[in-house]
């Protein structure tokens, strides 16, 4: 084939239609091409999206943004309550909107709504004291963001301690230390594990 030839096609666009058809009837191949071209055409059509076909990758959807501001401060004022159970139920269903975000929104804000609702949901179950539940929850927001997340980075530690698991707690906190070397929290934890360590050994 001739790469360098262009060949000019008889085709045409329906205006009503947008479906594209050409007037060569001596090509199969041109033929089976457009057949497959407006069939894909009617598919993308029927689509269920809010706009009918994927937008670009840059508007949010304001709806659901406001769903899970609202499901997150219920879950803060369960929380306030002393409803810890309630307010893990609520962080519970603004986290699995948040990950249910289109691919085509930012992937940044989901990952800051998640770790942000993992590390409350974190808290509300160390308050029944449900460490281990906790201390995944707390895990996973630090995965979502390092910097700027001393809560999450202490709750874990806090959760390791309390499950008696000292070297695994001391170990988180120094690595929390090299990421929120100012938070005065951590530095506390940091002391309480080490006499506890120190308790346990004597």
């Amino acid at each position: 084939m001739d790469l360098d030839t262009f060949t000019s096609l008889p085709l045409s666009v329906d205006p009503q239609t947008k479906l594209v058809s050409s007037t060569d009837t001596i090509s199969n191949a041109l033929q089976t091409e457009l057949a497959a071209l407006n069939s894909l055409h009617r598919t993308l059509l029927t689509v269920q999206t809010p706009t009918g076909t994927p937008p670009p990758p840059v508007p949010v959807d304001p709806k659901r943004s406001a769903q899970i501001t609202k499901l997150r401060e219920s879950g803060n004022t369960e929380y306030r309550k002393g409803n810890h159970g309630n307010a893990v139920r609520m962080y519970s269903l603004a986290i699995e909107m948040a990950l249910g975000r289109p691919l085509w929104e930012p992937s940044g804000l989901v990952r800051e709504e998640v770790s942000s609702l993992l590390a409350n949901r974190a808290q509300a179950n160390m308050a029944q004291q449900n460490w281990a539940e906790a201390a995944v929850d707390a895990e996973a927001s630090v995965e979502m963001r390092k910097v700027g997340n001393a809560k999450a980075w202490w709750r874990r530690g806090k959760c390791l301690m309390e499950m008696g698991r000292y070297e695994e707690a001391e170990i988180w906190v120094k690595k929390a230390l090299e990421f929120e070397a100012a938070e005065g929290d951590l530095g506390q934890l940091k002391e309480e594990i080490e006499k506890r360590k120190v308790s346990r050994k004597e």
